[in-house]
């Protein structure tokens, strides 16, 4: 007898946006990313203690510019789109709690897709205990998804700004650096997904985490919870995001080239590809690694000791102060995603 799921999966993917219409189209999303929450004018969201507020922020992934259906799947976009917003939630000390998703899309796109979308984003947010709770669904020539993550700050503790950086803080940092660029970069040097050698766990690993990077839940509000000075993400290379607190907080990021160094993976993807691997770990991104300052004696769980926040140099090498230097001097690359 016929499996009813495999049933319906054939005729997702037989069936495009345009013929499954808007009401055809929000049934594969909620069917792939339930809730409860999801079907209203809009979502009514508890408050889940006292003394929390809320954050709130916002992404936008377009095709053949933030992704490519060349190297993605529609899964795993779904999961990098709730990682780059979630990482941003973290970032500000915060727990993740509710998504929502704006789609403008072509009508011959496969429903397929986009039900294996919403399936990426619910398989992401389910770790954090957040839902899909609503969205919208329009016509449009290019492929666009728009996240909006909610999340909560429970506490009266101040949330983790750019400008709380100080001078003898030690720079720490959680997650992989300069990973999700190698494994771009793996990617346009064989041509395709398959193209890249099935034999090689490296090259492969590298390549899935670009285009399925994930967070490990509760670092951000761990280092709250932590007190630590400063927080941001790694979404757009770590010499541009490091400078970001350098210049709200009017100092000078000093990373330990030591500490920072390709490790072997990376200095591996560079002998096959080859390129420099400081590129990636000093412009890369997207790897959405948490890095932050902090005066405390014992770090947060996950963290690592990465550098050190000094006074801005004078010094005529350090250039376009406040600066981000390496071993003290301005580093190898200062280049970064740009958005527009």
């Amino acid at each position: 007898m016929r499996n009813p799921a495999g049933s319906r999966r054939d005729r997702r993917s037989a069936v495009t946006v345009g013929q499954a219409g808007e009401a055809g189209t929000i049934a594969a999303i909620r069917s792939a990313a339930p809730s409860a929450l999801n079907g209203d004018d809009a979502a009514v969201l508890d408050v889940y203690a006292p003394n929390s507020r809320h954050v709130c922020t916002t992404d936008i992934l377009v095709q053949d510019r933030h992704f490519s259906f060349r190297y993605s799947s529609p899964y795993e976009v779904g999961i990098k789109a709730i990682t780059q917003n979630f990482a941003d939630i973290q970032a500000m000390g915060a727990r993740p709690t509710a998504v929502l998703m704006a789609i403008a899309t072509p009508t011959e796109l496969p429903l397929a897709h986009i039900h294996e979308l919403a399936r990426g984003i619910n398989d992401a947010a389910s770790p954090w205990s957040a839902e899909l709770v609503g969205g919208d669904v329009v016509r449009s020539k290019d492929l666009v998804i728009s996240i909006t993550a909610l999340g909560e700050l429970v506490g009266p503790a101040p949330a983790l700004t750019l400008d709380g950086a100080a001078v003898g803080d030690r720079v720490i940092a959680s997650g992989v650096i300069g990973h999700s660029a190698a494994g771009l970069a793996i990617l346009e040097h064989f041509g395709s997904r398959r193209a890249v050698p099935a034999d090689d766990a490296v090259l492969s690993e590298l390549v899935d985490w670009h285009c399925a990077p994930r967070l490990t839940p509760g670092r951000g509000s761990g280092a709250r919870a932590a007190k630590v000075n400063s927080l941001t993400d790694n979404s757009d290379g770590l010499i541009r995001d490091a400078a970001m607190i350098a210049e709200h907080s009017g100092v000078c990021i000093d990373f330990a080239a030591a500490a920072i160094a390709p490790d072997e993976k990376l200095l591996h993807a560079a002998e096959r590809t080859g390129q420099d691997p400081w590129r990636w770990v000093l412009t890369g991104g997207e790897d959405h690694t948490l890095v932050g300052t902090t005066s405390q004696a014992h770090l947060p769980t996950g963290y690592r000791v990465i550098g050190s926040v000094v006074a801005v140099s004078e010094d005529a090498e350090v250039v376009d102060p406040p600066a981000v230097t390496v071993d003290g001097r301005s580093p190898r690359y200062r280049d970064g995603w740009e958005s527009l």
